[in-house]
C-alpha cells in the first residue's frame, strides 16, 4: 500500500484501533494525523508525536500533481471541462492558508463549478474519474455527494456506497440520515448483506450515535435502539474491521443508554470468541467507569488481595516531567481470580477542581498467592488535548473497578 492509501486505511480504522495504534504508526512512518478530517467547528486533537507535522503533510497531499491528475481525468470524460481554468481557480490566493478539510471542500466546490451539466450529469463524470484515485484524497468524491446530492437521493445514496470503496463515506452519509431517516435506516439494513466489507462497515459506522468529527444525527442519538438490527446482523461479520465498528457503535450507545448495551451484551456473550472480543471493546467505557454489570459479565468481582507497595517518584514534579510509580499486589485468596488493574489520574483543572482519567495497567488471572509487580510512567507534558495546571494531583489504583489506594503528588509550574 502507498503512504496515502495507508493513511486512508488507518483513518478509516482510527475508531477501530484507537489513538494508540495511530500514534504508533505515526512514529514508524508518519502517515496520519489523528484529526485527519477537521470538520467545521471541531478542534484538531494533536499530540507530541508529530501530528501537527502530519497534518501539514496530509494537507499537502492535495498537491499540484494530484490536482493536475484530477483536471486531466475530468477533461477526458467531459469535453467542456477546461483543466487550466480549473487549476487556476483551485490554486486561488487563499490556497496556501487552507487547512486539510478546507482544501477538500474547496476542491469539491471547484468540481461543481467547472464540470458541465447539472448534478446528475456531474456525478456520472465523477463515476468515470474516480477509479483513478484511491486513499485519503479520494474522499472528495463522497464529499461532492454530501454537499450537492441531497436533493437527488435515488442517485446519491448508491453513490455513497460506491465511493466508500475508495475512502469512507461515513461523514457524507450523515446529512442523508438526517434528511431521509426512514429510507436511510432501511438502506443501511440492506447494506449489511453487501459483498464488500467497506459497504457493510458503512452501515454501522455511518449510523454511529457519536461518530467522531461527524455531524450529529439526533434521532439515532435519542433512540439508538433503532440501529440494533444493523448491529445484530454485523456482530458475526467475517471482517474484524466491520466487527470493531459494531463495537464502537455500542460504546457510543453506552454513554447515554448503558442499560440497552448491557441487554445486548448479555444476549451476545458466549456466542463466539470473536463476539466476546467485540463486546470487550464495546464495553470499554463502562469497564473504565467501574460499571458493576459490565465488570461481572467478564468475571471481574471482589477478590481478596494485599497491596504490598505503591511508590510514586518523584512526589513533586514540574509540568513536562514524568511521574513513575511501582505497584506490588498479591492475591490472597485460595482460588485463581481475575485481576483488572487500572490507575486513575485526578488532574487539577483551571478552576482548581479535579477531573479523572482512567488508564489500564494489567488484566490477567492470578493464582492463589501469586504476586504482581508492575512499573509505569505518566507524562505531564502539555498537549492540545490536555493542558496541565499546577496543584495537588491524585493517583488512584483500581482493582476490578474499585479504588484500593490513593497517593498525592504535586505538579508545579515550569520554573
Amino acid at each position: 500500500m502507498t503512504l496515502e492509501s495507508n493513511a486512508c486505511y488507518l483513518w478509516k480504522n482510527n475508531s477501530l484501533y484507537g489513538s494508540t495504534s495511530i500514534d504508533a504508526y505515526l512514529r514508524e512512518s508518519g502517515a496520519l494525523c489523528k484529526c485527519i478530517l477537521r470538520l467545521p467547528g471541531s478542534k484538531c486533537h494533536l499530540n507530541p508525536h508529530g501530528h501537527k507535522i502530519m497534518a501539514e503533510l496530509l494537507k499537502n497531499k492535495y498537491s499540484p500533481e494530484l490536482i493536475a491528475k484530477l483536471a486531466t481525468a475530468c477533461a477526458q470524460v467531459d469535453t467542456a471541462f477546461k483543466p487550466a481554468n480549473f487549476t487556476r481557480d483551485v490554486f486561488d490566493t487563499a490556497w496556501p492558508e487552507r487547512e486539510l478539510k478546507d482544501r477538500m471542500r474547496h476542491l469539491t466546490t471547484m468540481l461543481k463549478r467547472h464540470l458541465s451539466g447539472d448534478y446528475l450529469q456531474q456525478l456520472q463524470h465523477l463515476y468515470k474519474v474516480s477509479p483513478g484515485f484511491s486513499g485519503f484524497t479520494a474522499i472528495l468524491f463522497s464529499d461532492f455527494v454530501d454537499v450537492y446530492g441531497q436533493d437527488h437521493p435515488d442517485s446519491s445514496i448508491p453513490a455513497l456506497a460506491d465511493f466508500t470503496l475508495l475512502c469512507s463515506s461515513e461523514f457524507a452519509i450523515r446529512p442523508y440520515l438526517i434528511r431521509y431517516p426512514e429510507r436511510m435506516l432501511e438502506q443501511c439494513k440492506s447494506w449489511v448483506a453487501h459483498e464488500n466489507h467497506h459497504v457493510r462497515r458503512l452501515a454501522s459506522e455511518g449510523c454511529r450515535p457519536r461518530l467522531p468529527w461527524g455531524q450529529d444525527v439526533p434521532w439515532i442519538k435519542k433512540n439508538p435502539a433503532v440501529i440494533r438490527p444493523i448491529l445484530e446482523k454485523l456482530k458475526n461479520d467475517s471482517s474484524e474491521y466491520v466487527r470493531r465498528s459494531v463495537a464502537n457503535s455500542l460504546n457510543d450507545i453506552s454513554k447515554t443508554h448503558p442499560e440497552l448495551v448491557m441487554e445486548i451484551a448479555k444476549d451476545w456473550k458466549g456466542q463466539h470468541a470473536d463476539t466476546d472480543k467485540l463486546l470487550k471493546h464495546a464495553l470499554r467505557g463502562l469497564l473504565k467507569k467501574g460499571h458493576p454489570a459490565a465488570l461481572a459479565l467478564f468475571g471481574f468481582k471482589n477478590v481478596p488481595y494485599q497491596l504490598n507497595r505503591l511508590i510514586l517518584s518523584p512526589k513533586s514534579l514540574q509540568i513536562g516531567d514524568k511521574l513513575s510509580f511501582e505497584l506490588d499486589i498479591e492475591h490472597t485468596g485460595e482460588q485463581p481470580a481475575l485481576f483488572r488493574l487500572e490507575y486513575v489520574i485526578h488532574y487539577v483543572k483551571a478552576n482548581r477542581s479535579r477531573t479523572a482519567k482512567v488508564f489500564q495497567i494489567s488484566e490477567r488471572e492470578l493464582a492463589a498467592g501469586e504476586k504482581l509487580q508492575l512499573k509505569r510512567q505518566q507524562a505531564f507534558g502539555d498537549l492540545t488535548t490536555r493542558k496541565h495546571y499546577p496543584g495537588e494531583h491524585l493517583l488512584a489504583i483500581h482493582l476490578n473497578g474499585q479504588p484500593i489506594a490513593t497517593e498525592k503528588f504535586l505538579l508545579n509550574s515550569i520554573s
